[in-house]
């Protein structure tokens, strides 16, 4: 019975949450400088609008709404993962070193194949960043774990080192920052801040198959996830290699991560609060958490771009300042709560 009633509850909130999306997608894709009635996107949509519509829908808005469930699907799970195999709710692909290495790798790739960043990244940058934004994730994941390894890993050690490493890598970003021009610098900035700066279907191509391939492992590891939330011994007399599994799914939080970053900048934030809220909704158990998760993170980033977007107009504020703004007092009241 208990049973049943926990299913049905998994249902109703994915429901609502995919209800509450889907309102979220309409006003961003009718909010912006050129708007466009609800009934005038839904109709673009069908083809029936006017060839501007056309080119702002499915040129502009489309792809950026596109990528901004990707890159919060990403976070969301690459943040439940590493939240589950390290027993702590603080743990964060933010705080662990782990964006701020792929955004560090990806800000120098871009610097030595486009020379100049302001002008625009070339298609195969675009479909190379994943890779480089993974090499320096995984730069970050290796350094923290290896550095927090001690005869096992402590998960507040591993919170500890991921924070140096993190300000680590943030104040390399800084030190290579004062090689580009003032523009350059600003760009730079913005996108570090957590920008979607990919607009285009490049990006989308060249990210999709990166989260839905780590996507689907993880989900097929959910069980792991379970057995490893016991304990270390528990896990063990179950017949689980403990660091075997927990090496792999961290790797996996280091594709998705990665895979996030080099589309949208460091949005560190998501990843903390999207599966804390989750576990509240439906509980533990990794097989709904992750999916609820993913949706919230969803829900969050594409609320917090189109404020981002429409606020200020002309003038576009960094998404994860947003996001921030948004999440942290719920955040704080959900800490109050407890």
């Amino acid at each position: 019975m208990e049973m049943m009633s926990k299913e049905k509850k998994f249902i109703r909130t994915i429901g609502i949450l995919a209800v509450l999306i889907f309102l979220t997608f309409i006003i961003s894709l009718n909010l912006g400088s050129f708007s466009i009635e609800p009934l005038e996107v839904v109709k673009t949509l069908f083809g029936q609008g006017t060839k501007k519509q056309e080119i702002v829908l499915f040129n502009i808005r489309l792809p950026r709404i596109v990528i901004a469930i990707f890159v919060a699907t990403a976070l969301a799970v690459s943040g439940t993962i590493l939240q589950g195999i390290t027993k702590n709710d603080l743990a964060d692909p933010g705080i662990l070193g782990i964006n701020s290495g792929a955004a560090l790798a990806v800000v120098i790739y871009i610097y030595f194949m486009n020379g100049n960043v302001y002008d625009g990244v070339s298609n195969l940058t675009i479909f190379t960043m994943p890779i480089v934004a993974l090499f320096g994730a995984a730069l970050g994941a290796f350094l923290v774990y290896s550095l927090a390894w001690k005869k096992g890993i402590n998960a507040t050690r591993l919170i500890l080192m991921g924070i140096g490493i993190n300000a680590a890598f943030n104040a390399l970003l800084i030190v290579f920052q004062l090689k580009f021009t003032t523009q350059e610098f600003n760009r730079v900035m913005v996108w570090i801040s957590g920008s979607i700066w990919g607009t285009n279907w490049d990006y989308v191509l060249a990210v999709m198959p990166w989260i839905l391939i780590f996507m689907s492992l993880t989900i097929y590891k959910t069980r792991y996830l379970d057995v490893l939330n016991l304990g270390d011994e528990l896990s063990v007399g179950l017949g689980v290699q403990v660091e075997k599994e927990r090496r792999l799914l961290l790797i996996f939080t280091v594709a998705l991560a990665g895979g996030a970053t080099a589309v949208a900048g460091s949005i560190s934030f998501l990843g903390l609060v999207s599966p804390h809220i989750a576990r509240k909704l439906v509980g533990p158990k990794h097989k709904v958490l992750i999916p609820t998760a993913a949706l919230i993170s969803t829900l969050i980033l594409l609320a917090a771009d189109t404020i981002s977007r429409n606020m200020l107009a002309p003038i576009e504020i960094p998404v994860g300042i947003v996001v921030s703004v948004i999440g942290v007092p719920y955040f704080i009241y959900l800490m109050i709560k407890e």
